[in-house]
This record gives C-alpha cells, structure tokens and sequence, in this order.
C-alpha cells in the first residue's frame, strides 16, 4: 500500500504560509535548498527542474494531491500543470473543469480519493497543501516531512486547519542545517 506524505515547509510556529498565501518570507540556506534538491526532486515544479538540471526520473513521488489555495501560484502564472511530471489532482469545489488534461480536479470526498490511490501501485503521494485540505486528509496522511524555516510568522495559513482531532504521530528521523533550517519526518503511530 502506498502512503500519504505531507511534505511541507513551516514557519517555527507553524504557519505554512503568510496570511495571503505567500511563502516567500522563509528563508532557504543553501545547504537545505540542496537537499531538497537531491532528495525531495519529486516535490520540486516540473518546470524549475528542468532549470536546475534534475533527473527526470522520480524517486519518491509519482502523485501529488493539492488544494485550489495551493494550485492557483501556478495557475496565475499561466502554468496550468505545475508539476507534469507526477499525477497531479487538485481537490476543489470552485473549479469546475480542469484547466489541463494532465491535471484533475476532485470536487467531491478527497479522503475517498486518497483511499483508492493509496490502494493503487506506485510510489508515495505527496500531499502538497493546504491546510484546510490537511486537515480534511488527516486520517489518511501516513507521515509528515516538515521543514522548519528559523523564522516566526506571527500568523498564516496553519499546518492542519479544520477541527479538535489529536493524531499521535513518532519522530523517526531529524535533521538540522548550518542555516537553521531543519527537517523533521514523523511516521503515524
């Protein structure tokens, strides 16, 4: 069976992006952009990592599942299928037709969808945000890659939004970069 991944940046007091969205107050130290550009390629836009020269083949994920909050960066910069290089569903009830054939939209019971993927065979889905769509994948999500960023939001958008559920879930591996970044990866207990 094939496992749910939230793999996502956060802020130290956990706040996945600033109040609109953006993420471009986290600061990337080169030692932990060069992680993730060894091992996280698969999470990296299709479009990016023909720039910076990754090998197409991927490694970790061949699915990511995102929400509309996640997917509309790319939409406004006219890239309708942000990473072509997995299979990419985006789970909205705004849209109504997906804007690439490459790219589906899943208007309706995402946990049920995640469900039937993770019975599918292949590699791990990436779930790509947002917090809303975490919140709702919860149950579902088999481990969490976080990556930390040395910096204080003060507010945003949240790791998980949605109601009272307490999930345990184990450490299993850490790591802590020169710049202050670090990356912690939690399996469900």
């Amino acid at each position: 069976m094939r496992k749910l991944v939230y793999y996502v940046g956060s802020s130290i007091d956990g706040f996945i992006a600033g109040p609109d969205g953006s993420v471009d107050f986290f600061p990337m130290g080169d030692d932990i952009l060069e992680h993730i550009l060894s091992e996280y390629a698969d999470a990296v836009p299709t479009h990016v990592r023909k720039v910076v020269g990754i090998d197409p083949e991927n490694t970790r994920f061949d699915t990511v599942v995102m929400g509309r909050a996640t997917y509309d960066p790319a939409l406004r910069e006219g890239i309708t299928s942000p990473y072509r290089h997995l299979r990419q569903y985006v789970v909205s009830r705004s849209i109504a037709e997906s804007p690439d054939p490459t790219v589906e939209i899943v208007a309706d019971d995402p946990v049920g969808r995640v469900r039937r993927l993770k019975q599918e065979e292949g590699k791990g889905i990436w779930l790509a945000g947002g917090a809303r769509l975490a919140g709702t994948l919860l149950p579902e999500i088999d481990e969490l890659i976080v990556k930390i960023y040395p910096v204080v939001a003060g507010s945003g958008v949240p790791l998980f939004s949605g109601g009272f559920a307490p999930t345990q879930f184990e450490l299993t591996a850490s790591r802590v970069f020169d710049s202050g970044a670090a990356i912690m990866t939690y399996a469900r207990k």
